[in-house]
């Protein structure tokens, strides 16, 4: 398998840029290779992407931009198993994980598919004879540079919506996961009359490629999905060129568990969302805010449930949580246990596995319960399988827990009384509140942070408007005006 650069409409490698190798973090088995990209690529995928937008139909064809995304979808989803097991290789996530993660991409694009030709704008009589006219327009090439842990969802979730609009797109994907987007994008290749340069995509191991992105000023928008840290970054490097910005960054949920919450139906929910992508994803549940009424059986419901969680093979049916992304996430994890020190105390401590798994990235969830509130799990985005629980009286010392930090991505509150529910999901400091549940996203549905999580939405209509720009046309009908 090979994850060979698309520039241009062309599949391959350039003869400056180097080969890399993709490794399965279960096993340490090499998965394939692909094309380490240099700058003469990112440069010549930029040119393509900027000739295909001036010069292609792509820009001024919604209904063609629709069948494209229509196509696309069916190609992913006939091909839906393939991806998912090329995935579940190369990241190490339950193969059930990455099915779902193909099945959202397909409605994903579906949905933008119908937007895509419901791009309207409005005309207003100013005055007798007078006449104004606001239209909508594609923002132009637009970089999108996609993260490792769901290298699929994450990059469709930018790509549709700006393939919807108009816009043409340059993909810088994961090294950790570049077979997986390669062999997506391979589909998209396959539409028929797509113009060459409409998509383009790399991989590279270092932050070269993506650093030409963010500073070419023919790159007009950055999409980006990843740490808080490099977002701020980026956002400061486009304001040489005032190019629009969206990112999603970290995240650090609360899930806020009610006096009255029904604990046997949360607690393996909430594990699940701790859990999924082995707790590497920006909106896992990560802070748990238990009443104190319900406190020492929320410890033993969680402790229990996350001891008994199966930890393997991606591929191994009965696996629950796969391995981390790699060796150095799972020893971070490790430290962060080991740092640990009272009066917090450690319920549940997650170890790394042996025997039969060595050679993977593996290591066991845990639970912590945390006392300091300057705890470096309760400042921090974990990314990983720990959950952190403090206790609260009433439910402003919940909500105070619950905004006490930098974060803003998501959040959940559980209880039997909707309208208590509802009223705290309000004050929540977060993009997205469920209520009796956590982790759903739905193509219909916008998502983004607050605070230090982001800047913009994706998913939803207003995604598009992400890729979109306004124009004012004037004119008047007076004969001599």
């Amino acid at each position: 398998m090979d994850g060979f650069s698309w520039i241009a409409g062309e599949w391959g490698t350039s003869a400056a840029s180097k080969i890399a190798t993709s490794v399965n973090p279960a096993t340490g088995e090499t998965v394939g290779v692909f094309d380490d990209a240099d700058d003469h690529s990112v440069q010549t995928a930029i040119a393509a992407a900027t000739e295909a937008f001036c010069q292609s139909k792509w820009s001024t064809s919604p209904r063609f931009r629709s069948s494209v995304l229509l196509n696309f979808a069916d190609l992913l989803e006939a091909s839906r198993v393939a991806i998912a097991e090329l995935l579940t290789a190369e990241h190490g996530k339950p193969l059930g994980q990455s099915l779902i993660e193909v099945d959202l991409s397909v409605s994903e694009l579906r949905y933008y598919a119908g937007l895509a030709r419901n791009i309207f704008g409005r005309v207003i009589e100013l005055d007798c004879d007078l006449y104004s006219m606001i239209g909508k327009e594609p923002a132009g090439v637009t970089a999108i540079i996609v993260p490792w842990n769901a290298p699929i969802i994450l990059m469709i979730r930018s790509l549709a919506p700006a393939l919807a609009a108009g816009c043409t797109c340059v993909v810088k994907a994961a090294p950790q996961t570049a077979l997986t987007s390669a062999a997506v994008l391979r589909l998209l290749s396959q539409v028929p009359d797509l113009p060459a340069g409409v998509v383009n995509s790399f991989s590279e191991s270092s932050h070269d490629g993506a650093k030409l992105l963010v500073e070419d000023p023919r790159v007009r928008v950055i999409s980006y999905t990843g740490s808080t840290h490099v977002g701020k970054q980026i956002a400061a490097a486009a304001t040489a060129t005032l190019k629009r910005v969206n990112l999603e960054l970290g995240g650090s949920a609360p899930v806020i568990l009610l006096d009255d919450a029904d604990l046997q139906s949360a607690v393996p929910q909430v594990v699940r969302a701790a859990i999924f992508i082995s707790g590497q994803q920006c909106v896992a549940a990560s802070r748990l805010l238990v009443s104190n009424t319900r406190l020492e059986e929320a410890k033993a419901l969680f402790a229990k449930s996350l001891r008994e969680i199966v930890v393997g093979s991606g591929s191994d049916s009965a696996t629950q949580m796969g391995p981390m992304i790699d060796f150095a996430a799972r020893d971070r994890i490790l430290r962060l246990l080991d740092a640990v020190k009272a009066p917090d105390e450690i319920l549940v401590r997650g170890v790394a596995l042996d025997g039969r798994h060595a050679a993977g990235a593996f290591i066991t969830p845990s639970l912590v319960h945390v006392r300091d509130p300057q705890s470096q799990l309760i400042t921090d985005e974990i990314f990983g399988p720990i959950l952190t629980l403090q206790s609260f009286d009433t439910d402003a010392e919940a909500l105070e827990r619950a905004n006490a930090s930098r974060f803003g991505l998501a959040a959940s509150v559980w209880s039997a009384d909707l309208a208590r529910a509802q009223r705290l999901a309000r004050r929540i400091e977060a993009g997205t509140v469920w209520i009796n549940m956590h982790g759903a996203l739905h193509p219909e549905v916008e998502t983004g942070g607050y605070k230090e999580s982001g800047v913009g939405r994706l998913h939803g209509v207003d995604a598009m408007n992400e890729f979109l720009q306004s124009k004012h046309t004037a004119w008047t009908a007076k004969q001599g005006a």
